[in-house]
């Protein structure tokens, strides 16, 4: 399948994504329709994938000079965990295309310029795990591997992949630059069978010998270092690690929800329902709504709080992590109260349970790390503190000899 079509034409140019809009509210009911034909066939439908870009995804947050919305992330987590409660496989889809998209802004101008000198809204799949291998030639590079795990990669325009370049590039032996191709210079290779999320194309990017002009490359630092081409706008100053969390978590927060309102309609047409189904319904709430709040700060740092370097970026990092873990226990509490009846195909409350344990195991998801890296700025003196404690000291020494 190779579902390329664009939806309508979305005004004003510059819009990105919200919760409440019409268009994500279209594409959630399209995506809705969709959801057990797609959990079954292992590819959205083109209908899907039309909306969104017509939802304004591809653009969220493509740089306003090139026609974007250079959006935030609180109104991209809403408008995914809205899609999410009906199709958390469309609604992954449409956190990475305005993900990958966001990873276009590092590039050099004349790199920005050949993604969207079209209009902004393409659809850019990336690879994020270096892979493969980057040759320097004398304007660029040749670049050749697999990448496996590529969301959307069927239906993309564009891939931005990340390969290691060696120590000649300026990083010592952990050197990678992620590299723009252009559609006409890859393959993919339908590889994606999983137990959850399985409508999310989430196959094998090839690449053969394909040269890369050094336009269309940046190194990998910059992108985690939040290092993008001036101006930058608030969404492209941010380090990778404050952000990614939340790109992988919105689809979640939404089949979560989903599962809350499947049990909570069960459970009221039941004439009485065992104090137990209750108490699994009242648990499984309570932790959906923390999770959200988790969520919500996250992006909310992301969007407007001072960039307080890596402190920021652990809480974030441990935020994400710790609400797919409550969502993760919330979704499995439901399937384990529910018993043989959503054993069945197509259960809606199944198909939650199964996305949700997906997405918790992703590895920017993981709580331990996350939670490990948290503690280690929590035991590590800032230097105010230090400066505190240092005077703290000599005062008491001084003190003690008076």
């Amino acid at each position: 399948m190779n579902v390329r079509t664009r939806g309508p034409a979305v005004e004003p140019a510059a819009r990105g994504v919200a919760a409440g809009e019409r268009a994500v509210r279209e594409l959630a009911d399209v995506a809705g329709r969709h959801a057990e034909r797609a959990d079954a066939s292992g590819e959205p439908a083109q209908e899907a994938v039309s909306g969104i870009v017509a939802a304004g995804f591809a653009r969220h947050f493509v740089p306003e000079r090139h026609g974007g919305a250079a959006g935030g992330f609180a109104a991209l987590l809403g408008a995914v965990a809205a899609v999410g409660e009906r199709c958390a496989s469309v609604a992954w889809c449409a956190s990475l295309a305005a993900g990958s998209a966001r990873l276009g802004a590092y590039l050099p101008e004349s790199g920005q310029a050949d993604l969207w000198g079209g209009g902004p809204d393409v659809l850019v799949a990336a690879g994020l795990i270096p892979s493969g291998r980057a040759v320097r030639q004398r304007d660029g590079w040749r670049l050749t591997g697999e990448w496996a795990y590529t969301s959307g990669a069927e239906f993309s325009d564009w891939v931005l992949l990340c390969a290691p370049t060696g120590p000649g590039d300026g990083a010592g032996g952990n050197a990678a630059r992620f590299f723009a191709v252009p559609r006409a210079g890859y393959t993919v290779r339908p590889t994606w069978r999983a137990l959850g999320m399985r409508a999310t194309a989430s196959d094998t990017v090839a690449v053969t010998d394909v040269f890369v002009p050094e336009h269309r490359s940046v190194p990998r630092e910059r992108i985690y270092r939040g290092e993008a081409a001036q101006p930058a706008a608030r969404c492209h100053a941010v380090p990778l690690r404050l952000v990614s969390g939340l790109l992988f978590a919105g689809p979640a927060l939404g089949a979560a929800t989903a599962a809350v309102q499947a049990w909570r309609a069960r459970l009221s047409a039941e004439a009485s329902a065992a104090e137990s189904a209750r108490l699994a319904l009242a648990r499984s709430a309570t932790e959906v709504e923390t999770a959200r709040l988790l969520l919500n700060r996250a992006a909310e740092t992301a969007d407007r709080a001072p960039l307080g370097g890596p402190p920021d970026e652990a809480r974030n990092a441990r935020d994400c992590a710790y609400a797919v873990e409550l969502l993760r226990e919330a979704t499995d509490r439901l399937f384990r109260s529910a018993g043989t009846r959503v054993q069945a195909a197509g259960d809606p409350l199944q198909r939650a349970w199964r996305d949700v344990s997906c997405v918790a195991g992703h590895v920017a998801l993981r709580f331990e790390p996350a939670a490990l890296q948290y503690a280690a700025h929590l035991l590590t003196p800032s230097p105010e503190d230090r400066f505190e404690r240092e005077s703290s000291g000599a005062a008491a020494g001084l003190q003690a000899r008076v």
